[in-house]
């Protein structure tokens, strides 16, 4: 699906562990959570990445969004999952901010919390305001088609 059109996503993951897989859907979730509502629609968003991301069985990624999700309950730092990130090229860290605004905007408003997370990861992973309103204004425009 969207992995398709990044071709160093399985040198990425061939050159990690799962841990870093965890870290990054744990970001995720962290961001569905932020607003205190961690829908059904969030989460099939955080599936869809993590299948097409992890290319695995689908009992597997299951597995993975259970161990991200109680990572995620006894973490209290973004900076432990933005490390992974970091590691990605610009592609794939793209795609990840790319999901954390899918995410965000799904309930159609991206509330003030969800805004200040958005700009303290993009600030972890150097990247501009400017590439992340870009990436925020494509999935408002893929939304309406």
């Amino acid at each position: 699906m969207i992995l398709n059109f990044f071709k160093k996503t399985d040198s990425f993951l061939d050159n990690n562990k799962n841990d870093d897989l965890i870290k990054i859907i744990s970001l995720l979730i962290h961001a569905a959570k932020i607003d205190e509502n961690y829908s059904e629609i969030e989460k099939k968003i955080i599936f869809d990445f993590t299948t097409d991301f992890a290319k695995k069985p689908k009992q597997e990624v299951l597995d993975i969004i259970k161990k991200s999700e109680e990572y995620e309950r006894n973490s209290n730092q973004i900076l432990e999952y933005t490390k992974s990130v970091k590691k990605m090229d610009l592609k794939l860290k793209t795609l990840v901010v790319k999901t954390l605004w899918k995410i965000i905007l799904s309930d159609e408003k991206a509330g003030q919390y969800e805004s200040t997370l958005m700009r303290r990861i993009c600030g972890l992973l150097y990247l501009s305001d400017k590439l992340s309103g870009e990436i925020k204004l494509n999935v408002l425009e893929e939304k309406k088609s």
